[in-house]
């Protein structure tokens, strides 16, 4: 009997629910959970950058990468005081969890950064079952051995992978699904490689912002750089979505706000406008970074990967994806108004489950007490536990609290 995905143990959409950081920069047995809206909170030098890094490195990993691309510079992401073995190899360890129809499955990469950059080893696991297993055998070649499950007349398969790409993106690659245990391999694989595709790293740039762009750009830089154009481009292809971006405009920004508005000069060019409804125009460039920000985070919420530069899975429809952002620095330069409406915003979408926030800020006390606010420790981290309460809109936030 086939075993549709409503009936399954997991979400429909493949997403992350959890990042393990067992030996990464200055993280060293660190994990946490991931909700719909993840806020990891602490001072400088309590890792929050580094932790963006380590979802964004996966991801990338996920979408065939090469580990060099991905960790241009290996060496700042060994663990201080990390020393070398006989061999005189460091590296570092992350891993994390997907959770979909398949239910819950484990990915846990080991890289060697030094003397030369490579995988050496990698291990899937779904239900307490190792799916694939990689280690590097034999450091002369450029390969590591692999071994999956099978359960056929044979119950692993063995054979040699690459030692710079994620042996688990080579799977529907390399395995043929012509037994049970193959397909349960290539579904947990497929999970995994859904749930890290589709990430989206966002910090707004209001310098780059100001200035008027060329037209047909392309999709939202990371950066927002380009903003205008997509704004342009957004304003004509989804009238509803526009709407809730001014809706959301009008409830951060100071003054009337009656429509957000992109404007071709003549040149190849566009400029962003907003309309404050008495036939007066305030150009984007005349706005404070905060009201910069805002509007880039709250269009970037709105919006989802045909409209933002992510590597999303294009042979999984939409529908079955979730994008997920990694917003560093979620409040700078915000107001308290701003950031409460933005966690709103981010909640709101969370709850439809298509977009996911992972978000970084130094102080998290303006959230604490809002409405479905959970905070909670991790692994490596502070917390107390504690279910907040007061204020609406915010369902679904989980606050990490790091610690050195």
């Amino acid at each position: 009997m086939t075993v549709s995905p409503a009936d399954r143990p997991g979400p429909v959409r493949p997403c992350l629910t959890e990042l393990r950081l067992s030996a990464f920069a200055g993280h060293r047995g660190t994990g946490f959970g991931l909700g719909p809206v993840t806020v990891l909170a602490g001072g400088s030098g309590r890792g929050k950058t580094t932790a963006l890094r380590a979802y964004e490195a996966l991801a990338r990993l996920g979408g065939g990468a090469e580990v060099a691309e991905v960790f241009p510079d290996a060496g700042a992401y060994v663990p201080d005081r990390a020393r070398p073995d006989a061999q005189r190899r460091r590296g570092f360890r992350i891993g994390c969890t997907a959770d979909g129809p398949e239910g819950p499955v484990r990915l846990d990469v080991a890289v060697q950064a030094e003397p030369e950059l490579r995988f050496v080893g990698e291990r899937l696991t779904a239900g307490g079952l190792v799916l694939l297993e990689t280690a590097l055998r034999d450091p002369s070649r450029r390969t590591v051995q692999a071994a999956w499950h099978t359960a056929g007349s044979a119950p692993v398969t063995r054979a040699p992978l690459p030692d710079d790409l994620l042996g688990t993106a080579l799977l529907p690659l390399r395995v043929a699904g012509k037994t049970d245990g193959q397909r349960r391999v290539l579904a947990a694989a497929e999970q995994m490689v859904v749930a890290l595709r589709s990430v989206y790293a966002c910090d707004p740039r209001p310098s780059r912002m100001r200035a008027p762009v060329p037209m047909g750009s392309g999709r939202l830089l990371g950066g927002c750089d380009n903003l205008a154009d997509v704004l342009w481009r957004t304003s004509v292809e989804c009238g509803r979505r526009h709407a809730l971006l001014v809706d959301a405009v009008r409830a951060g920004c100071p003054g009337p706000v009656a429509d957000v508005l992109a404007e071709p000069l003549g040149d190849g060019t566009v400029r962003a406008l907003l309309d404050r409804g008495d036939g007066f125009r305030t150009a984007l460039r005349r706005l404070g970074d905060g009201e910069l920000r805002y509007l880039a985070l709250a269009l970037v919420l709105l919006t989802g990967p045909g409209v933002l530069d992510v590597d999303a899975a294009g042979e999984v429809p939409a529908a079955m994806q979730t994008l997920t952002v990694l917003a560093d620095g979620f409040d700078r330069s915000l107001d308290p108004r701003q950031r409460r409406e933005l966690l709103r915003l981010a909640g709101r979408m969370g709850v439809r489950g298509h977009i996911r926030v992972v978000a970084a800020v130094s102080d998290a006390s303006w959230i604490t007490g809002a409405d479905g606010v959970r905070e909670g420790g991790a692994d490596g981290a502070e917390g107390d536990g504690a279910d907040g309460n007061g204020v609406d809109g915010t369902a679904g936030v989980t606050v990490v609290h790091l610690k050195p």
